[in-house]
């Protein structure tokens, strides 16, 4: 591993040597967004995004161990899936993440660093492939052919979304045409859970991809998926969505020029404000019939092996 850092906003014309320098907005809100920046050492420094994104960071960099509890989220995206076309799992999915998982590997769990890491299978299934370093958390975990994602049914949109990139995964494909990709529902996720389009339009939010369309190259079908709405969230579209996060997605896939594997996990915070009264609030607008929730902000975690 050569670097773990915490993101949600990359200036790519400020990386400088063994040190990344990262750019931050600070809310996901109309208007001019206010930038922190920092430097980023080879070993792992946590930006004061609130104690999730401390927590998230954490679980991500000690998570090798996790992989054991990590399987038993198998049974969530396997059988809370009323959708098996959608996904067109492999059908040796149980041998190759439950058949890696024993009784005693439970035992004496510890969030402890690795002190050694199997080398990834190449010909490990790629729900494998993508969690290699364990799961963030266990809730309504689904697998998508390309990318892993935890549903949060509460707010309508992820938790978290896990990616693999490699150099072939991103490259350009003259048979993936992202313009013949559409929105869609999640039919997976049930209807009373799920959200529409209708609940973006006339918001003024853009539909923003947790999981890139860009990440996703291999095939038209991996890149269709990032389309559904269960790996969006609403994000500021000018200023945010289409630019710095945009850089940011584009910063990550140049990493794999760089390194064999970069492990990406992205999701949404929900910070509190100081309000006039001194007190403390966690407040967040919703969108639409379905109440979908608008982060207040985002992070990205990448690791490079």
């Amino acid at each position: 591993m050569n670097y773990l850092h915490l993101a949600r906003e990359y200036n790519r014309s400020l990386t400088t040597g063994a040190f990344t320098r990262a750019t931050f907005t600070s809310q996901n809100i109309q208007g001019n967004p206010r930038r922190h920046h920092t430097r980023l050492p080879s070993t792992l420094r946590l930006f004061p995004f609130g104690q999730a994104a401390t927590t998230m960071a954490k679980l991500l960099h000690y998570g090798s161990r996790l992989a054991a509890l990590g399987a038993a989220a198998g049974t969530g995206w396997w059988f809370g899936s009323t959708s098996r076309e959608l996904d067109e799992l492999p059908v040796g999915i149980f041998s190759g993440v439950f058949g890696k998982v024993s009784a005693a590997a439970l035992q004496g769990y510890s969030m402890e660093a690795p002190t050694d890491l199997a080398p990834l299978d190449p010909g490990a299934p790629r729900v494998t492939q993508i969690m290699q370093y364990g799961f963030p958390s266990l809730n309504n975990v689904r697998a998508r052919a390309d990318y892993v994602i935890s549903y949060d049914a509460r707010n309508r949109i992820p938790s978290w979304v896990c990616e693999h990139l490699t150099v072939d995964r991103v490259a350009k494909n003259p048979d993936v045409d992202r313009s013949k990709c559409d929105f869609h529902e999640d039919p997976s996720i049930h209807e009373y859970f799920r959200s529409e389009n209708k609940d973006y339009r006339g918001s003024g939010f853009d539909r923003g991809h947790m999981a890139a369309a860009g990440n996703h190259k291999l095939s038209q079908f991996d890149c269709n998926q990032t389309f559904l709405l269960s790996n969006m969230a609403p994000q500021v579209g000018k200023g945010f969505n289409r630019d710095k996060w945009n850089e940011l997605e584009s910063y990550c896939r140049k990493l794999t020029r760089s390194f064999a594997n970069v492990y990406v996990c992205t999701g949404p915070l929900y910070l509190p404000r100081q309000e006039e009264d001194g007190k403390l609030y966690v407040k967040y607008q919703v969108l639409g019939p379905n109440h979908v929730a608008v982060p207040t902000h985002f992070f990205k975690v990448t690791n490079t092996v």
